[in-house]
């Protein structure tokens, strides 16, 4: 099974985490909800990942990408078949949040992505 290893990096002010995957580690589908605020934002700082948002097509992550994602988008992210992939990952503020952990993202889904 691939694994992702997280860091805290701080839990003040706007939670930051360092998050590094092996080739074609994913998270599940995920929602950040918040009653105001909140989401996630991705700093891509090595390797080649993805992005995906429910109904979107994925997009390809490289280092200096960055992703918002507003609260309440359910999205998955992780890393490319063939390479780590490391991005900075960071709480946005607000009220209310919490995150809701979904399905996986299937063998069959991934393995569709170019």
């Amino acid at each position: 099974m691939e694994k992702n290893l997280s860091a805290v990096l701080t839990l003040d002010q706007v939670p930051t985490f360092n998050v590094t995957f092996e080739p074609a580690c994913r998270n599940h589908w995920h929602i950040h909800h918040a009653e105001q605020g909140g989401g996630q934002m991705l700093i891509c700082v090595a390797g080649r990942g993805w992005y995906q948002a429910w109904g979107e097509e994925p997009r390809e992550l490289h280092p200096g990408d960055v992703v918002n994602i507003p609260a309440g988008i359910k999205h998955w992210h992780g890393a490319a078949g063939d390479c780590w992939f490391q991005h900075i990952a960071l709480e946005v503020p607000g009220e209310g949040c919490k995150v809701e952990w979904l399905e996986p993202v299937t063998d069959e889904e991934y393995n569709k992505l170019p």
